[in-house]
């Protein structure tokens, strides 16, 4: 047991440090796609990479992961060691070398230390931010995005997290999942990434915009490329190691991560084919890889690798009507695709669990109690999966949106406005942006 236990924690440590490599790896898709200066990218993802840590340590981590308080609201920040891992505290035994309380038989029953469980989780916020990061790049002044990320690490991101990922969170009980993140990840940073830009857009209708600046694409294939390999790459600690131990399961994990994405891809490049009758471009491919990533991310512990295959079939289509729509909004600027990848993948993905889920690979995973998806006869229960499903995708959304246009609203107030002087488009670049896959 001893040494399950030990491989347990090396396998999620690994993975921890495979998922913070996506933070950067996200500077490198923004680099990619718009020919953003390298210096400036990197500089936003490793400041969030660094928030993440230190405010996840202080209470983040307890406020997410802690046994709950106020019905499953949110976690006890006092939990156990307090403040910051435990502080000062001497006792080893005690602080790190016992399992955190849901990763003990009655919960998970993986074994997981608190400081692996908790690098695990942080980079986990860490990344949800930097993909919220894509929408502020010569919109937001970085001090005002650096305050922004504070409240995400305490709030934002957090209270989702403990909603549905804490065993002891309201919508947990009420039986809700989300493997490794398509709403508490994707959908959640969608959501977070629309209060910016509707505060964004008050601030440029303001000074007498009637369509918001566009910031426009200049790809850089080698950094496109390298972002998509490194963002692949991450996904295998992102999903794998969301099954927080290492088993059959997690091998599964990992066929159905990558079938989803390679399939995916080329869905998305046969209808980029469709349309223009030549062969689509890197940024075609790109998005396609990543789209079958964002939709499988929530199913990937629960569903076959065919399951899989069939998924990314549809991301193609998805992306392409998702992205199509999107640029009719001429009111925000969503460059690198926020909207119709994170968000509307995300929630597709969450709403295709009770369709495909099958409850012999959701018991690998932990997860005993989920019923067979409609596909697979789950009939009655399958259908009440889907109601919670959709329950929890209507609170997290509602309470994200709302609380990221407070935050900034509020970040405005005190700072004169959060968008940037010097780097905002002047009005004769607020013509329509060009679609990330063209």
């Amino acid at each position: 047991m001893a040494e399950l236990v030990f491989l347990n924690n090396l396998w999620v440590l690994i993975a921890a440090l495979l998922v913070f490599s996506m933070t950067v790896a996200v500077g490198f898709l923004e680099v990619g796609e718009l020919g953003e200066s390298l210096y400036r990218s990197l500089l936003k993802t490793l400041l969030m990479s660094g928030l993440a840590i230190v405010v996840m340590a202080i209470v983040g981590f307890n406020i997410g992961f802690a046994p709950t308080e106020a019905g499953g609201l949110f976690g006890n920040p006092f939990y156990t060691q307090g403040f910051f891992l435990g502080g000062f505290n001497p006792n080893y035994a005690t602080a790190f070398g016992t399992p955190w309380w849901s990763m003990q038989p009655t919960y998970f029953n993986t074994g997981l230390y608190s400081g692996t469980y908790f690098l695990f989780e942080a980079a986990f916020a860490s990344v949800t931010l930097a993909l919220v990061g894509v929408v502020v790049l010569r919109k937001v002044k970085l001090t005002a995005f650096a305050a922004y990320s504070v409240v995400y690490f305490l709030v934002i991101w957090t209270i989702p997290a403990a909603w549905i990922w804490n065993p002891t969170g309201w919508l947990a009980k009420l039986g809700m999942v989300d493997f490794a993140g398509g709403l508490v990840v994707h959908g959640a940073a969608g959501a977070a990434g629309l209060g910016i830009l509707v505060q964004v857009w008050r601030e440029e209708r303001a000074r007498g915009y009637t369509t918001s600046p566009q910031t426009p694409l200049r790809p850089k294939p080698g950094w496109l490329a390298l972002s998509i390999l490194l963002l692949w790459m991450g996904w295998f600690g992102f999903n794998p190691g969301s099954v927080l131990q290492f088993n059959t399961e997690a091998i599964v994990v990992v066929l159905t991560t990558f079938i989803a994405a390679a399939t995916g891809m080329l869905s998305f490049l046969a209808v980029q084919f469709y349309r223009r009758r030549t062969f689509a471009d890197l940024a075609s491919g790109v998005n396609g890889t990543l789209m079958g990533l964002i939709v499988i991310t929530p199913l990937a512990g629960f569903v076959s690798p065919a399951s899989a295959l069939i998924l990314g079939l549809l991301c193609g289509p998805l992306f392409w009507f998702a992205e199509s729509q999107c640029q009719k909004l001429t009111w925000l600027s969503d460059p690198v695709g926020l909207l119709p990848g994170h968000l509307v993948g995300g929630l597709f993905g969450v709403l295709m669990i009770p369709f495909f889920a099958q409850t012999a690979f959701a018991t690998g995973s932990g997860y005993s109690d989920l019923p067979n998806g409609l596909f697979f006869g789950g009939g009655a229960s399958a259908v009440h999966q889907l109601g919670v499903e959709a329950l929890g995708i209507v609170a997290v959304m509602a309470f994200v949106f709302v609380v990221s246009f407070v935050v900034c609203a509020v970040i405005a107030k005190a700072a004169d406005g959060i968008t940037t002087g010097s780097d905002r488009p002047s009005p004769v670049d607020s013509g329509p942006s060009v679609a990330p896959t063209e």
